[in-house]
């Protein structure tokens, strides 16, 4: 869901944003598995069909060919942090540009309800316009 929110976002940017490739991948991913229903139904509900998206483990050479690598939880970040060689320089939360919330993780709505998805999905969107932010300071 985050990765066809930011790039819906960034498709309407001026300049470099515009034309940057957003790439969804999981730390603990299993490769072709299908995105759940849930998922689906909350994206569409904003225009958005994610439905022919398949899971992908997280690369190296993902890592490395990235502006920035953005995780939702910080046990996600450090996972990656353990694990990577060379750690990406920008490593950050979703969440973490927004300025008046404590709350900088997005939990994982996995097996929940349509509501718990659609929550996810409105934590996500409200991250968008600090991110996209930040990603300016860093494409420019």
């Amino acid at each position: 869901m985050a990765a066809a929110l930011l790039q819906h976002a960034l498709a309407v940017e001026p300049g470099p944003l515009q034309g940057c490739r957003v790439v969804s991948a999981g730390v603990v991913a299993r490769a072709g598995d299908a995105v759940t229903p849930h998922s689906v139904a909350a994206l569409r509900k904003v225009g958005l069909d994610i439905a022919g998206h398949r899971s992908r483990p997280l690369t190296q050479a993902m890592m490395d060919g990235a502006l920035a690598v953005l995780c939702m939880t910080e046990g996600h970040r450090e996972m990656i942090r353990l694990r990577a060689d060379p750690v990406p320089r920008h490593l950050y939360l979703f969440r973490e540009f927004i300025e008046a919330t404590p709350e900088r993780e997005i939990g994982d709505p996995f097996g929940g309800p349509a509501p718990l998805y659609e929550a996810v999905r409105d934590e996500m969107v409200e991250a968008i316009p600090g991110l996209v932010r930040r990603l300016r300071e860093l494409a420019g």
